[in-house]
């Protein structure tokens, strides 16, 4: 194998490489707070609430 074709190879294996790191991160960043997302019937809660995940005592239901 020539230089050049070795060449060609590593480069075609970096593109590919870099390609599924780009499809990986485009469907981690699309999924991103919507892991029950495909369950139908059940109610989803994001992850990037307006309150950041703290909820106050009377979002609990509680008395007091």
């Amino acid at each position: 194998m020539f230089h050049y074709e070795l060449h060609k190879v590593r480069e075609a294996e970096a593109l590919r490489e870099a390609a599924e790191y780009r499809l990986a991160r485009r469907a981690r960043r699309a999924g991103a707070g919507r892991s029950l997302g495909d369950e139908p019937g059940r109610r989803v809660k994001t992850a990037d609430r307006r309150d950041g995940g703290r909820r106050s005592p009377r979002a609990f239901g509680t008395a007091a």
